[in-house]
């Protein structure tokens, strides 16, 4: 439970993302007496999470239920419309986009979220991947960002299967295709990249040894700024 607060710090705010992402948002924000600005596609226009801010904006018209989302400029143009104050994109979409926050920063707007150091590395996988070497982090086998096919071969070769490609810039499954042989390597780079553009329109990905049914462990930070 958060407990409410006398002078909140932002009087409305704007949440970039949709469907229970948002709605969690939106609640928080309730209960800090915060008001909330819900986006929506067209597709979206029935979806629960727009009925659970005190308002709402259409982002654009049929046909672009993921790409209106990643549309940054849209996204800062009803921010500004509806007044907010602030973004919070949730989890997924812009939420790990660097040139994201740099943008609601120009527009005058509070970004909820990490630094732009910090998004630089987070947000791409590839750099996390090396910052976490540089520090003697033991990390799966793993390539750079992919320049071609080409570089795909080549670390298969040096590697072995089964591979997963995956999102440099995005995360939650999508973008990841298993690879287990050679002559599916280039139909799983076409596919991964394709599914990572339409999901966080970043097309670049990189390889991984894929592991099979390994052991989770993650943990949560919170940094309040």
């Amino acid at each position: 439970m958060i407990t409410s607060v006398e002078t909140p710090p932002f009087k409305k705010i704007l949440v970039a993302n949709r469907g229970e992402i948002a709605i969690r948002v939106f609640r928080a924000a309730t209960e800090l007496n915060i008001k909330t600005v819900a986006i929506f596609a067209w597709e979206d226009r029935f979806s629960l999470h727009r009925y659970k801010a005190d308002e709402s904006y259409l982002l654009s018209g049929p046909g672009a239920p993921v790409a209106s989302y990643l549309n940054i400029e849209e996204v800062i143009r009803v921010a500004l419309l509806s007044g907010a104050e602030a973004i919070h994109p949730g989890y997924g979409f812009l939420s790990e986009r660097q040139d994201f926050k740099s943008a609601v920063e120009k527009a005058g707007l509070k970004f909820i979220g990490p630094s732009r150091e910090t998004l630089d590395i987070a947000g791409d996988k590839v750099k996390t991947r090396a910052l976490a070497k540089s520090l003697s982090v033991p990390i799966v086998e793993g390539s750079d960002e992919l320049k071609s096919l080409a570089d795909a071969i080549n670390f298969a070769k040096q590697a072995g299967f089964p591979l997963i490609f995956k999102a440099s810039f995005g995360g939650g499954g999508r973008g990841m295709r298993i690879v287990k042989d050679s002559e599916s390597l280039a139909e799983e780079l076409k596919e991964a990249q394709a599914e990572a553009t339409a999901a966080f329109g970043r097309a670049e990905v990189f390889l991984e040894k894929y592991l099979d049914r390994p052991k989770h462990i993650e943990v949560q930070l919170l940094g309040d700024g």
